[in-house]
């Protein structure tokens, strides 16, 4: 008898534990720590960043700060904080907010020169874009004109990272530079050079190259021309 309470209660034990984990891997909230960008952070979660910035009142996302609880979720998809966004939620924001129209894809161009090596979803890599060989050094540029709206290493994964706004509905990232030659905010235009390629997985000179739509990521051999 008592060895099967044992068992019982070891299987509490792990099903609880394996609940956390889930509830872990999917956030309904998220507090920005110092150097995180609204971009940044819907990258992370895999969201577009215009339904965190509705979803918390942000206005164009700019001003958030360290400490600031987001919410990743739409009002009344969870229960949410008292301190989610810039104020506590009230009985207007728990209305649906209107979508944001799509927006047509820009022409793209091939951000480097070689062939792609690994597919979307193949390993290794985080597999949410594909993995173009090249040699270290060589040109990275800029699939279409767009915005910086981020540039570092702070995410885990893309090593040296810059992710391009080119409208409200697509976005498109460059990883495992080894030097960025653009900054948040600026302007840039296609094929302009932004970064010069580095080592990628298994200490290979790789570009990772990722296009996103409405925050989720695309096959990028689906929107980039023939050669």
């Amino acid at each position: 008898m008592t060895s099967r309470c044992v068992i019982i209660a070891c299987l509490a034990l792990l099903i609880a534990s394996c609940g956390a984990s889930r509830w872990q891997d999917t956030p309904q909230t998220h507090i920005v720590r110092s150097g995180e960008t609204l971009f940044s952070i819907a990258w992370r979660y895999d969201k577009n960043p215009s339904d965190l910035a509705r979803w918390n009142r942000l206005g164009d996302g700019s001003l958030i700060y360290a400490g600031q609880v987001l919410r990743l979720t739409p009002s009344g998809a969870a229960s949410s904080p008292g301190n989610v966004g810039n104020r506590a939620p009230s009985k207007r924001e728990s209305r649906p907010l209107p979508d944001i129209p799509a927006q047509p894809a820009p022409k793209w161009s091939w951000p480097t020169n070689g062939r792609i090596n690994v597919d979307f979803r193949a390993k290794p890599g985080p597999g949410t874009g594909v993995l173009i060989n090249g040699k270290l050094g060589q040109p990275i540029r800029a699939a279409a004109s767009g915005r910086v709206v981020y540039a570092g290493d702070g995410l885990i994964g893309y090593g040296k990272l810059i992710i391009l706004k080119h409208n409200d509905t697509y976005l498109s990232a460059y990883g495992y530079n080894a030097s960025l030659l653009v900054k948040e905010g600026q302007q840039i235009n296609k094929d302009q050079r932004i970064a010069t390629m580095g080592e990628g997985p298994e200490r290979k000179p790789r570009l990772h190259f990722e296009i996103r739509r409405n925050g989720q990521p695309v096959n990028p051999r689906q929107h980039l021309p023939p050669r």
